[in-house]
């Protein structure tokens, strides 16, 4: 956020609040009083680390902000974003929202820059996440500014960056020529703002003007703002935030997500009906399909389940055992609305399995005559290489089993899953825009070596074969 007259590190804050259901694990804050950058990030929630002292303490015109989940580098202080770097002239702070897929050469290229400024190659060290690998190569360039640096280092990154940086007067944002993850620009009274998502545009009052395009660079100081491509656009956006990562109330690609959300829960109630008195979504993510396959089926839509909304996502917890808790204490079944009932049980995908099989045990236990399971997504067979947390395909439930085998082994009286080309047609986005690795194998940009994706992946038949578009 470029704003200056304006507190820029509470705008942020909230801007981080609405936000905050991307990452969970760290959170942190970086301003600039035109002299000197000031970094307060901790391990937490954006709420447990920040405090009216803190934000108080934060002052300036300028401020980036980062909330958490970790695909590359430990879930630690030291990968807590933004991530801080001197340069020959200044300081550099950046934060990231995706997963690089050439960090391995970046080090390499990291080390060669160190050598040739006489560092003995240090800095490597520094870089333990990706995030980390970006914010050194951007300061080691001594005879150039941080734009300059960044329009130097950006052509070689390779996968999904949706990324904010800022020296001591400038904010600066680029994202991936895919585009694999959401960015946008909006305009305040007195400045400019950029996120991930509009919503948390409107949380801060700044109007949404655009997306930041495919292979974009942008920057933002006194002189107002500038752009510059550095690749060419070659649209991929990811399909999962439509399903899932993305708030409802988020637009992207000009569909507001709750909406697009409703037309799959319509498009699944034609493809996959079912003789059942009640429709109850798995809150919150699954409401918006469910209500959606209530309207389209005639089958009444109620609540039958209660969520704490003091426990985040399961999904992105960062250990297994956290998640199987989690589960227990996200979600009550209301008794008197289920017994008896024959339920359709809507949400929006299955990752792991782990969600859906206790949920169909705990709506048995509290008396539902039956449970008919109905998904917004297509199975998810495929890991995620460009920033999400399911990269080893032997959590992916789907993978390698058919659908009736994953109904049986979560329990279910009949489970169904959304066609991922009805899935697409809901977005409104050309199929050819959009990443759909995680459910058609077919990966936009090239993968890390095939040692590591040897790894990841296992042989599974019934699957596509994994493809890498270039």
């Amino acid at each position: 956020m470029w704003a200056p007259g304006e507190e820029v590190a509470k705008l942020t804050y909230f801007g981080l609040y609405a936000l905050q259901h991307r990452g969970q694990e760290s959170a942190g804050i970086a301003v600039s009083n035109g002299r000197q950058i000031l970094v307060y990030k901790d391990m937490g929630l954006v709420s447990q680390v920040f405090d009216e002292a803190t934000l108080e303490s934060l002052k300036g015109g300028l401020a980036i902000g980062h909330s958490r989940y970790s695909t590359t580098g430990a879930s630690v202080w030291q990968n807590a974003q933004p991530t801080f770097r001197p340069t020959a002239t200044g300081s550099v702070a950046l934060a990231h929202n995706g997963n690089l897929t050439n960090t391995h050469d970046l080090l390499q290229l990291v080390k060669e820059r160190a050598g040739e400024t006489g560092n003995n190659g240090r800095g490597a060290e520094l870089a333990t996440s990706d995030t980390g690998v970006m914010a050194t190569l951007l300061s080691s360039y001594p005879d150039r500014t941080v734009e300059e640096a960044a329009l130097e280092v950006l052509p070689k990154l390779r996968g999904a960056f949706s990324i904010v940086f800022m020296d001591e007067n400038t904010l600066y944002a680029a994202r991936d020529p895919q585009g694999i993850r959401p960015l946008v620009l909006g305009r305040l009274d007195r400045g400019w703002v950029v996120a991930s998502e509009t919503a948390a545009l409107d949380i801060v009052g700044a109007s949404f003007i655009r997306e930041i395009e495919p292979g974009e660079f942008i920057a933002v100081d006194e002189n107002g703002l500038r752009t510059e491509r550095f690749a060419p656009a070659a649209p991929k956006g990811c399909l999962f935030e439509f399903v899932y990562l993305a708030r409802p109330d988020t637009t992207i690609s000009d569909r507001r997500v709750h909406s697009v959300r409703v037309e799959i829960g319509r498009r699944l109630a034609r493809t996959s009906p079912v003789e059942a008195d009640l429709v109850i979504p798995v809150p919150e993510s699954g409401t918006p399909a469910a209500i959606g396959y209530a309207e389209e089926s005639g089958i009444p839509f109620g609540h039958g389940l209660v969520k704490n909304s003091y426990v985040g996502r399961t999904f992105i917890q960062p250990s297994q055992t956290i998640r199987q808790l989690g589960i227990r204490l996200k979600l009550n079944p209301l008794r008197d609305v289920i017994a008896g009932k024959r339920l359709v049980v809507v949400d929006d995908s299955i990752v792991r399995g782990n969600t859906q099989r206790s949920l169909v045990r705990m709506l048995r236990e509290f008396g539902a005559a039956e449970v008919h399971v109905r998904i917004a997504s297509p199975p998810v067979k495929w890991p995620c290489f460009y920033g999400i947390d399911f990269a080893s395909p032997a959590e992916l439930i789907a993978n390698g089993i058919s659908v009736e085998e994953i109904c049986r082994s979560i329990g279910a009286d009949s489970l169904s899953f959304v066609a991922l080309d009805e899935l697409i047609e809901a977005t409104q986005v050309p199929k050819d825009n959009l990443c759909r690795a995680c459910f058609d194998g077919i990966y936009p940009i090239a993968l890390p070596d095939d040692d590591l994706i040897g790894k990841h992946l296992l042989e599974d038949p019934a699957a596509t074969v994994l493809k890498v578009v270039q």
